[in-house]
């Protein structure tokens, strides 16, 4: 492993056009995947960690001569500028970093103020770029999360720093809380038809290799970058129809009605203004409510209405392919905060 304490100077490099990377949110599930694009790239790579550590630092980390962790506390400034960034100098900074449920105060917390904390960094790093993960759903902002990341992108490109902000569409993770249901029996839940929506996924190492190429690529320089994975748009139902394909079993379907939502939205939202947990409730359903109306695509300005044909697509591995690897058991996915269903 990296000795944290090196100058630039002293910093080995592999090729000529290696980069000295300073990654927030690497113990994530898109972190991890970035950090393993980089390091195939032979870029140096410096991870903010947490201070206590976590499962997901030894999965990233094991020994990789070119990677350092560097634990700190990302809501703290001072702790990100002296703990993680150690007075040292990157090439870019790349922030991973999402709130992980969604709601107000964890959202203004880490999508806003702690990517603050990482420009910071940035800028006093003299980093040449810094390549933002953010989200396709902030084209319509109607919910905290959106809201607070929308609010640094603004600072971001305000900031003078060359900056990428890369805005993927959906995760396959988020797409698989269903498998296990399916292979016990149990009906593919969709809102509505199964029609409402539909969504061009993106698999975590494609995505990692689309973030890893910002740093060399100036057609991605000072942009706002939309990404799907590749292949057609899928909606709900069809993703259903392919899982129980794979599992040799005709297709069940609950459908849940989006009024139901909305009830439970006005219920949660009213029991919300005596009760901060509830409150916190009604915004996890207003999250679920969005999704399940709202399809995550390049949405056109023009007319409202959302476009596949418009969404860029990279990669290779499609949803389906990732759902053959899961029904055989090939990998298995660790739903945390996704597991809805």
């Amino acid at each position: 492993m990296l000795d944290s304490e090196k100058s630039v100077a002293q910093s080995p490099r592999i090729a000529n056009d290696s980069k000295r990377v300073l990654l927030f949110g690497a113990t994530g599930t898109i972190g991890q995947a970035t950090a393993r694009a980089l390091l195939r790239r032979g870029h140096e790579v410096v991870c903010i960690v947490r201070p206590a550590g976590t499962r997901s630092v030894t999965l990233t980390a094991g020994a990789h001569p070119r990677m350092t962790l560097h634990p700190a506390d990302v809501t703290d400034r001072q702790s990100v500028l002296r703990d993680g960034l150690r007075g040292e100098q990157f090439d870019a900074v790349i922030s991973c970093m999402a709130s992980r449920t969604g709601v107000a105060a964890d959202a203004w917390a880490i999508d806003h103020r702690a990517q603050g904390h990482a420009l910071t960094a940035a800028q006093q790093a003299r980093a040449g770029r810094f390549i933002l993960l953010s989200a396709i759903c902030v084209q319509k902002p109607i919910l905290a999360f959106q809201q607070a990341k929308l609010a640094f992108e603004r600072e971001l490109a305000d900031s003078g720093v060359p900056y990428s902000i890369v805005r993927p569409t959906a995760f396959f993770k988020s797409l698989s809380g269903q498998v296990e249901r399916v292979r016990r029996g149990k009906p593919f839940m969709v809102f509505g038809d199964g029609t409402l929506t539909a969504c061009k996924p993106i698999g975590d190492d494609d995505l990692g290799d689309y973030l890893a190429d910002c740093l060399d690529d100036d057609a991605r320089r000072n942009r706002i970058l939309p990404i799907g994975g590749p292949g057609p748009a899928i909606t709900p139902r069809q993703q259903g129809e392919h899982l129980f394909s794979l599992f040799g079993k005709p297709p069940r379907f609950k459908q849940v009605p989006v009024g139901l939502l909305d009830g439970i939205v006005r219920m949660l939202t009213l029991a919300g203004r005596v009760s901060p947990a509830f409150a916190a409730k009604a915004e996890l359903a207003r999250i679920g409510r969005y999704y399940a109306t709202e399809s995550m695509l390049v949405l056109d300005p023009a007319t409202g209405c959302y476009d596949a044909a418009a969404t860029p697509s990279t990669g290779r591995q499609t949803l389906l392919d990732h759902y053959a690897r899961l029904v055989r058991r090939e990998i298995t996915t660790d739903l945390g905060d996704h597991a809805v269903f």
